[in-house]
């Protein structure tokens, strides 16, 4: 039985993705580095794609940027919607000044299409769970591995979303791996419950949205059983989000074109929903919700690095309240928390900017 239909929050989550039209890359061989020629500082180029052995199994990163440059480690949002196809376009300007790692997830991209099941049925997600514990020790591994990879001290780690718990739990774990921790859209403890519930029915009788309201009636109040009724829960909310914020334009969500064939997007979408089921938990289909798991407030206040919030103000799934009272109990050598107008749980142009000035900010000497 393979499961279908099931809204996939990538989507809603990957408004994260802020698509650039960017200068055309040199043509090079998956996996190799390409030395580029030398600029007046006499730095080299890498152009890195390749399946890395990571925590027992190959997962998908790119590398891109000049060598003697910091690294920094992208950790996408979903679970399941990855940053790799449309990095070259969001981060292209960055890779003069840093070195780019993009990585696939497990359970996501071309890491899940590498193992991936003919069909997406019940038997292998019961016996293919993922966790937080599991992927925190996969970013670990990956985080060493490109430290000796590419003779580095630290890394600066950014996560958004869902890619915002792993990085809190990455950086607390191993902090002398990282320079300092980004956080966008930072979840804190992504319970769904009543309140969140009543919050978005009232927009919609506000708003008088029939359909709006249709849905809402026909999932009830939480908690849920099934995954598929907090996805169409996250499809109304994204669409009052989309009501007040500054979105990106329809042009930037445009796959780069090794990424654009049947094969990787048929994987993508599978890895939606397979990442997005073990985030939320089903009854029906045996599946823990790792999203049960999570409540930072109570788990990882301590830091011994810098750590950096932003948060958009029309944030209805991660809302400001929530990550600014997380971000007031922190304890670290150095924070800041960055408010943006306009800004919903997704990437728009102030996210960006607010991203590439954070990452020049920090000191990597």
């Amino acid at each position: 039985m393979k499961i279908i239909n099931l809204y996939r929050p990538s989507i809603f989550w990957l408004n994260i993705i802020i698509l650039f039209v960017s200068s055309a890359i040199a043509t090079v061989v998956n996996g190799q580095t390409e030395i580029g020629n030398k600029d007046s500082t006499q730095n080299t180029k890498i152009y890195e794609e390749n399946f890395i052995l990571i925590n027992g199994i190959e997962q998908w990163v790119t590398i891109k940027g000049e060598s003697s440059k910091p690294i920094i480690l992208f950790l996408h949002g979903g679970p399941g919607s990855p940053l790799s196809p449309y990095s070259d376009k969001l981060y292209k300007d960055l890779e003069k000044d840093f070195i780019i790692v993009q990585w696939d997830q497990r359970g996501t991209g071309k890491t899940f299409g590498k193992y991936a099941p003919e069909e997406l049925a019940p038997e292998y997600l019961k016996e293919n769970p993922l966790s937080i514990d599991l992927m925190t020790n996969d970013g670990i591994e990956l985080s060493e591995y490109l430290l000796k990879h590419l003779n580095k001290q630290k890394i600066i780690l950014f996560g958004t979303s869902w890619g915002s718990v792993l990085g809190v739990k990455m950086a607390s774990k191993r902090p002398e791996l990282y320079y300092a921790y980004i956080g966008h859209s930072q979840i804190v403890n992504p319970i769904i419950d009543i309140d969140f519930y009543n919050k978005i029915y009232k927009i919609a009788e506000d708003k008088n949205d029939k359909d709006a309201l249709d849905i809402l009636n026909t999932i009830g109040k939480p908690p849920y059983d099934r995954a598929k009724k907090l996805g169409q829960l996250f499809r109304v909310l994204k669409k009052y989000e989309g009501m007040n914020s500054t979105p990106a334009p329809d042009n930037w969500f445009v796959l780069s074109p090794e990424y654009d064939n049947e094969k990787d997007n048929q994987n993508r979408s599978d890895g939606d929903d397979y990442s997005f089921v073990n985030f939320a938990g089903d009854n029906k289909l045996g599946v823990q919700s790792m999203s049960a798991g999570i409540n930072l407030m109570k788990t990882n206040l301590d830091f011994q690095i810098p750590v950096y919030l932003i948060q958009g103000n029309e944030d209805l799934l991660t809302p400001k309240e929530k990550t600014k009272r997380y971000f007031d109990k922190i304890k670290a050598p150095a924070k800041k928390y960055y408010l943006l107008p306009k800004a919903a749980h997704g990437f728009n142009l102030s996210v960006l900017e607010s991203q590439f000035k954070l990452f020049k900010s920090i000191k990597t000497q």
